[in-house]
């Protein structure tokens, strides 16, 4: 009682040290501190997350206006752009509208009995002659901005016609393919104008020029780009002549042509005008005249937007913004959001600390319990089962002690059972030892031979019973050797008959070995065969023991339907084994007959250390019975390997048992 009042005081922690005491504080902590970071990080993503967003909507007004400039750039009219509005505002998910210079409705994402007024400001003016520069750069798959700011897929009069394309298309390819073959990657793609183009990786052209697969073909100006040009030097030239300035002539190289200008190169630079089909005409000029190169590219420019203002649609005004109208209001540290946020804190402090109280105490008690419990088995004392109240982990710890606790009991038990049971196997022989001697010391028995074979016959069981105990020990030691050998098994139960065949003849009983039929070879064993013999001679033992005269004691041998086993059958005529007693046949010490007799049974370790000799094999031992009727007990052995020599002992391994 004193001790256990002990343990029960040493159970009870200061609460600083105790899990519950602990699991408080590292919760407080943890709530405090993630409610300050919550709130540090809400006022501090704030800003971040808008200007997040506004970079977002940036991307996307960009994408739009892109795609809008595109349509433009294609269409001499706004007719039917209803379509892409809506398409681009599905996918960036805000309004887009669509009006004239003077705000007539062309388009709109929303529809008409739902849309509210467009802002006073356009977000921007969509026009294919005049790019916005700063949208243009932020637009993705843009080339940029052109020097005259007209959208490179504005090509007008410089598309060609189908037939055209067909004409080039075959140049092209072998163009493309020739480079291949020599090692440069190269594909062919389409230029705005549909004028089919060899594109390099690295898009490098001056490694085309110097290619021995540049065709002249495929540069060669078509009938449209020449008529198309022509245009073009007819409206720059008047320009430059209302100025006072020489005309300049354009050549037709929508790739990287080179321009001409008279007069020549020595008396002034030399402008060279290169029509491109994603850039523009860019006007470059040699050095020398810097009045000049700004005159040639205003009138090259502006010739550009008059041939090209009848191709491309009007300039309209394009409103993107959100779908609805509410607005999120901003968030501060005013001092009122400040007591919000602090309130909020204790609060969920206050909830936290609630939650882990009672988290902890239900923690808490049932370690408690067990550790009672624990310090109960320690001292010895009986310990009932720890109430199971939840399946966790705590629970199932519980119910792994009450398992363990009611092993550990059972084992108690059998310990004493067996210190019981060797006591009295061994007190037999040498009470009937000392007996016998202090009778010959009394002068009252002679040391005859028959004196002398009594002593003999008692110091031969004691001797047995020390052997069953030292191979049971060794067994469950693993110390059991095994001399592993090619056995047959129909040998071997033969030899185990004939030694067996004299103690079986005084009983009466008759014992016979059934042998395989020839046609069916038992497969051999790898085994130790003193073991196994050892095995089978106490099975026939004993059950020449249980048989009356007059019955009969069979040993067989078969193989298993799959070949990978041998089944040793010892079958008796005896009394047999009540259903009840059949599961602790195999058990130490145990016998049916409870007098525990030498003249009905033996010490009760022979079955014992048959089964574990068969466990150190690999096999089984099992017993079937029918009371009045015999019984048969069963060795399950493993088969050899089929390499195994047949014939050259092999000195098996140290095993132990229940090892293969």
């Amino acid at each position: 009682m004193g001790q256990s009042t002990v343990g029960e005081q040493r159970a009870r922690l200061p609460l600083r040290k105790s899990v519950l005491g602990r699991l408080l504080a590292v919760s407080a902590l943890v709530a405090a501190c993630s409610v300050a970071a919550t709130a540090w990080l809400a006022v501090q993503t704030t800003s971040g997350a808008i200007r997040q967003e506004q970079g977002q909507n940036l991307a996307a007004d960009a994408r739009i206006y892109h795609s809008l400039l595109g349509y433009a750039a294609a269409h001499p009219t706004w007719d039917g752009v209803g379509r892409t509005v809506r398409e681009l505002a599905e996918q960036s998910g805000r309004r887009v509208a669509l009006t004239t210079v003077g705000r007539v409705p062309l388009a709109d994402s929303v529809p008409a009995s739902a849309s509210s007024a467009l802002p006073a400001r356009a977000s921007a003016v969509v026009d294919p002659l005049s790019v916005d520069t700063a949208l243009a750069a932020k637009s993705p798959g843009s080339p940029g901005t052109p020097a005259d700011r007209v959208d490179p897929r504005a090509v007008g009069p410089f598309r060609l016609p189908a037939s055209e394309v067909k004409s080039l298309r075959p140049i092209a390819d072998r163009v493309a393919a020739c480079l291949s073959a020599s090692g440069i990657a190269s594909d062919v793609v389409a230029s705005p104008s549909g004028r089919p183009r060899v594109q390099m990786v690295g898009n490098d052209p001056d490694r085309l020029q110097s290619s021995r697969c540049r065709s002249e073909n495929l540069d060669a100006p078509t009938a449209t780009e020449r008529k198309a040009l022509s245009a073009l030097n007819h409206l720059a030239n008047a320009c430059l002549k209302r100025q006072g300035r020489a005309a300049v002539q354009l050549k037709p190289d929508l790739t990287s042509g080179q321009g001409v200008k008279q007069p020549l190169p020595s008396e002034r630079g030399t402008p060279q005008i290169v029509p491109r089909s994603r850039e523009g005409i860019e006007v470059r000029m040699a050095p020398g005249d810097a009045e000049g190169d700004r005159a040639i590219a205003s009138c090259v420019g502006t010739a550009r937007r008059e041939q090209l203002s009848s191709y491309v649609a009007s300039p309209a005004l394009l409103f993107i913004g959100d779908t609805g109208s509410a607005t999120m209001p901003g968030f501060d540290l005013s001092p009122a959001n400040t007591a919000r946020i602090a309130g909020v804190a204790a609060l969920v402090l206050a909830l936290t600390v609630g939650a882990s109280v009672l988290a902890g105490v239900r923690l808490v008690r049932p370690l408690q319990a067990l550790t009672g419990a624990a310090q109960r088995m320690r001292d010895g004392a009986d310990t009932a089962p720890v109430r199971v109240t939840a399946d966790n982990e705590i629970g199932r710890l519980a119910a792994t002690f009450n398992d363990m606790s009611a092993h550990r009991s059972r084992l108690e038990a059998q310990r004493k059972a067996m210190v019981s049971d060797v006591a009295h196997e061994l007190r037999t022989p040498l009470s009937n030892i000392r007996g016998w001697l202090e009778a010959a010391g009394d002068g009252l028995a002679e040391p005859d031979p028959a004196f002398l074979a009594s002593l003999h016959e008692e110091a031969m069981q004691l001797q047995h019973i020390i052997d069953d105990l030292q191979d049971l020990a060794q067994a469950d030691a693993g110390a059991l050797r095994l001399h592993l050998e090619p056995v047959r098994i129909g040998e071997l139960l033969t030899q185990v008959a004939a030694a067996h065949q004299a103690h079986a003849e005084t009983a009466g009983v008759a014992l016979t070995v059934c042998a395989p039929p020839p046609d069916r070879p038992l497969p051999e064993l790898m085994a130790d065969p003193v073991r196994v013999r050892q095995a089978v001679g106490n099975l026939v033992s004993n059950a020449v023991r249980h048989t009356p005269a007059g019955g009969r004691v069979t040993l067989r041998a078969h193989g298993t339907a799959s070949g990978d086993a041998v089944l040793v059958d010892v079958t008796d005529t005896g009394v047999g084994i009540p259903p009840e007693n059949l599961p602790h046949v195999f058990d130490r010490f145990w016998r049916a007959e409870k007098s525990r007799s030498r003249r009905t049974g033996g010490s009760g370790l022979g079955l014992a250390i048959v089964r574990k000799l068969t466990e150190a094999h690999g096999g089984t031992a099992s017993a079937t019975s029918a009371p009045g009727k015999g019984s048969v007990f069963t060795l399950r052995l493993p088969a050899a390997p089929e390499h195994a020599a047949p014939e050259s002992p092999v000195r098996g391994p140290e095993l132990g048992p229940g090892q293969p």
